[in-house]
């Protein structure tokens, strides 16, 4: 199965602010790319770690000071 690569909504659209980090769901794991080099290779995270992670941006703590 082909990969769904997807990013932030809050990515913009233009050459500027289009470029992100995208994240796939990948057989129970999830990758993480730079949406500026798709080809090059990607990040494969346990999906326990990934939501651990998500879960810490979401509550701030992983803000710069």
């Amino acid at each position: 199965m082909t990969p769904v690569w997807r990013k932030s909504s809050y990515s913009g659209t233009d050459a500027k602010t289009s470029d992100c980090v995208e994240v796939a769901h990948l057989s129970g794991e999830i990758g993480v790319r730079d949406s500026k080099a798709p080809e090059a290779p990607h990040l494969v995270f346990g999906a326990a770690d990934w939501h651990a992670f998500a879960r810490r941006v979401k509550r701030g703590e992983h803000d710069l000071p």
